[in-house]
């Protein structure tokens, strides 16, 4: 069975498990800011152009993580492993951890910028801040790569239809 909406009727709920449909890798944006390293977890991280290499992601403004971003004017954008799922969680909001207490030192490092990379991350840009893009409740942060970081050769965490899932099995 399949649902539709027309245009003018597309609520939020709709949107979302519309959006859910796609699979996704998951991945930690993170920057630091006056109180320490800040992140969240972000579903909607994309490339723009490889000349020059260029990343976006858009954050909520209700986010806290966005006040790091705009005042440090960088951010890092870090693949998440398949055995990320605990990580995931924490950056979600969904565990005891929160705050700087998610930045484990021996599992973090920085390049350029600052910003802090995952040492497990599938791979990793650190971007400097290049434009803002205000559009409904979400900030549009593009950002110029200034390095990158290749992990190991291991499967994704996933979103798919709500859920996280670990890796990808076969390839089709």
């Amino acid at each position: 069975m399949t649902d539709a909406a027309s245009p003018g009727e597309i609520d939020a709920k709709t949107f979302w498990r519309t959006l859910g449909q796609r699979a996704t890798g998951m991945t930690v944006v993170t920057s630091d800011s006056d109180d320490g390293p800040t992140g969240f977890l972000g579903l909607s991280a994309s490339h723009v152009t490889a000349n020059p290499p260029t990343m976006l992601v858009s954050i909520d403004r209700k986010t806290h993580a966005l006040a790091g971003v705009l005042a440090r004017r960088h951010f890092a954008i870090n693949y998440l492993p398949a055995e990320a799922g605990a990580l995931a969680d924490a950056f979600a909001g969904r565990s005891e951890l929160s705050g700087a207490a998610r930045f484990a030192p021996e599992q973090w490092m920085t390049l350029s910028s600052g910003a802090p990379i995952l040492k497990s991350a599938l791979g990793a840009f650190d971007c400097a801040v290049t434009d803002i893009i205000e559009h409904g409740d979400i900030s549009i942060v593009i950002g110029r790569v200034l390095a990158v970081h290749i992990g190991a050769d291991s499967e994704p965490l996933i979103f798919f239809r709500g859920k996280s899932w670990r890796g990808v099995g076969e390839p089709a």
